[in-house]
This record gives structure tokens, sequence and C-alpha cells, in this order.
């Protein structure tokens, strides 16, 4: 009598269902963050050049503020005043206090739209602030040299 029997372990199996669900999950999460970010630098702003501009390193739950030529104020894709603008930060300067805000004006907006946000932003505590711009060859139009 052979009291030892072999058994054969079975080969593990994996799971795909869950894998399959995180996997969605995450292309959901790009999807969504690609438009949002696309949104937010497809509007009509026209950003200044500087020489010493450098790519951003974004940051999670930054504040975007457009400035448009004629001075509107653009956040989130919806246009405010200068008052709910003010709101706004006092809001997100007392739940996070080292919430960063980048400010992108249009070239031909007035210097003046810019320091009022900059006023604002200093009565509601917020003092990590930054102009978006790009480097000067980024503005530039390409040019066709024709043949001949």
């Amino acid at each position: 009598m052979n009291f030892l029997n072999r058994v054969e372990a079975d080969d593990p199996i994996l799971p795909f269902a869950p894998m399959v669900d995180i996997v969605f999950q995450l292309l959901i999460f790009f999807v969504t963050t690609s438009v949002f970010a696309r949104l937010e630098n497809e509007l009509s702003v026209t950003v200044p050049t500087a020489e010493s501009a450098t790519a951003p390193r974004r940051t999670i739950g930054e504040l975007i503020i457009n400035v448009k030529q004629d001075g509107a104020i653009v956040v989130n894709q919806r246009q405010i005043t200068t008052e709910q603008l003010g709101v706004l930060l006092a809001r997100i300067a007392k739940q996070y206090p080292d919430q960063s805000v980048i400010i992108r004006g249009d070239r031909k907006a007035d210097l003046e739209h810019a320091i009022g946000i900059l006023d604002l932003c200093a009565k509601s505590g917020v003092w990590n602030v930054s102009f978006a711009a790009l480097p000067p060859e980024a503005q530039k139009p390409a040019t066709v040299k024709k043949p001949g």
C-alpha cells in the first residue's frame, strides 16, 4: 500500500478581471487629465516670450488664471470677475496654504490686469505665484524658403 499519494500542484491562476478594471481606471484618469490640460491651454491667450522661459513642472492642483487681451479673467474655462477671483483665492489659500498659481496673461493685455491679480493673491495669502511665458523660438512663425 502506498500511503504517500502525490498531489500535483496546479499552476497558479491569475485573475484577469481585476487587472482589466485597473487598466480601464488608469485609462480614464489619463484621458480626463489630458483633456483638462489641453482645454486650459486652448484659450485665446498668447503668452509673451522670455529668454529665460523654461518648460514648467506642473503640480497637482495648481490654479491657472488666464487674462485675455481685453482684461477678462478666465479660470477653469469660466469668465469671472475680480471679486469672484478674490473669493476663490481666499478660499483656496485657507484650505491649501502652499497653493501654486500660474498667471497666463495675453501679451497684448495691460500690465494693470496682472498687477491686480497679484494684489488679489497677496491679499488672499497666496504667495506661490508665477507667470507663464514661452521661449522666443516657440512664438516665431515658421518660414518657408522658396526654391531658387
